[in-house]
Order: structure tokens, then sequence, then C-alpha cells
């Protein structure tokens, strides 16, 4: 027996956007709760004008993840799915729709202090976190944080929801007052922007067909000796849907 063999399947299959969790570790970086950590944002190398970067994808849908394809400006069966359901009136209809549109979630490069021999990272956070980083981007008094010379770090703290009594933890982020440069040295700096790589293309891009497929498998299960239909068995709130799914994108 190869228990390292094992042990990659055993990645592949709790994999994020294609790779093993090693892989994961080494592109993303994600705030323990619990805990403050201190990161400055940097220029992305992709789009040196915007460091963030907004992509939509789709939960839980035959997938943990699954990026859309209007990510890349092209025709999405489950997107082009879910507007037929939302355009159709129906309640239930419309309660489907809003499980199947894509929801956006958001990456910047980062920088974490103490952890300067990991390199640029991303960090991937929600609407609320982007819209209190772009509030304080856009505040002239604050300069331009992400600059390599005289930007500003934030200190990323994660609150436990038991410590809010909420369903989910609370990020917060505070930008430092001070302006420092993201490394002494000009060459540390020069090889972090450089050797960046581009956040779209860490996860897996599934063609059309591909996805239309997987939609099909998620509204009617079938069984996985053989692929024969068993009892319909529908997402919670899911109206019953007796067409096939070719027919639906005519």
């Amino acid at each position: 027996m190869n228990l390292d063999e094992i042990k990659n399947r055993l990645d592949k299959l709790n994999n994020r956007g294609g790779g093993n969790k090693s892989d994961y570790a080494a592109n993303f970086w994600k705030p323990k709760p619990g805990t403050k950590s201190q990161i400055r944002i940097v220029p992305y190398k992709f789009n040196k004008d915007f460091p963030f970067s907004e992509l939509y994808f789709y939960f839980g849908i035959g997938k943990p993840r699954m990026l859309a394809l209007s990510n890349f400006e092209e025709t999405d069966p489950i997107l082009e799915f879910a507007t037929k359901l939302r355009r159709s009136g129906d309640q239930t209809n419309m309660e489907l729709a809003k499980k199947l549109f894509p929801k956006l979630r958001v990456f910047a490069p980062v920088y974490v202090r103490g952890e300067e021999d990991k390199g640029i990272r991303f960090w991937e956070f929600g609407k609320m976190v982007y819209q209190e980083l772009l509030g304080v981007m856009s505040d002239e008094d604050y300069g331009d944080i992400t600059d390599v010379a005289s930007g500003r770090d934030i200190t990323v703290e994660v609150i436990p929801a038991k410590e809010t009594g909420k369903m989910f933890n609370t990020t917060t982020v505070r930008v430092k007052p001070n302006q420092t440069p993201l490394a002494e040295e000009a060459s540390t700096v020069e090889s972090l922007l450089e050797t960046q790589k581009e956040i779209i293309a860490l996860y897996k891009k599934y063609p059309f067909e591909e996805m239309k497929d997987i939609l099909q498998g998620w509204l009617k299960p079938a069984d996985e000796d053989g692929g024969k239909e068993t009892e319909q068995v529908e997402p919670k709130g899911k109206v019953d849907i007796n067409k096939k799914l070719d027919n639906l994108f005519d």
C-alpha cells in the first residue's frame, strides 16, 4: 500500500479550486479565528491600477465551488437556468434561483507580517470587508495604502461567532496610522511584485457542457451504479422540473 498516494488522492477530494491542500496553503492566506494578523495589501501584478479581483462562484452545486463562466464573459448554463427561473414569476422558482446565482468573492494579494518567507498570497473575503477596505482607500487622508514605499499595514482580526452571538465569524480591519515600506530591500520588493500568480488561474474552469451536466446531476440525482435514476430528491424549496435541461437552454 502506498500511503503517499492515498494522502494525495484524499487531498484531491478535499481540494479547493483544483489544487491540493499544500497548493492552497502556498497560494492563499486565511486569518485564524480569535487572532489578530498584520498584513500589507500589495499592488497586483496583473492589474497594477487596482489590487482587488472580483470573482463569482457557484457553491455546493455538485462541487465545493465552481467558477462562473461569466467571469470570462462567456455563456454560463447555470446562470442562464437561474435567470429563466427568476423570470418565471413563480415564487418557488425564484427562491431556487437565489440559490443558483453565483456569489461574489474578492481576492487581494497580501504580504503577511511574521510570515514573510511565504511571499505574496491571496486573501479571500466577502462584500462587507470589501466595502470597508474600499471606503478606507477612497479616503484621501489615508493615501495609497498599497504603495510599496509609503503604504500602510492593516490589522485583521477574526472574532469567533460564539463571542458575538452571530451565526458566522466576524472579520474586522483596521489600517495602521504609520506609513511604512513593504520591505527594506528594493530587490525584495521587486521579487514580491513580479513572482505573483494570477488569481483566476488558480481555479479550474469548467466547460459549458460539463457545467450543464453537473447542474443536471444536482437537480436529478442518479444511482452511482449504472446511472439509473432514483426517486427524485430535490433541494429544499425547489420547483418540480419535468423538462430536460436541454430544452430549458433553447
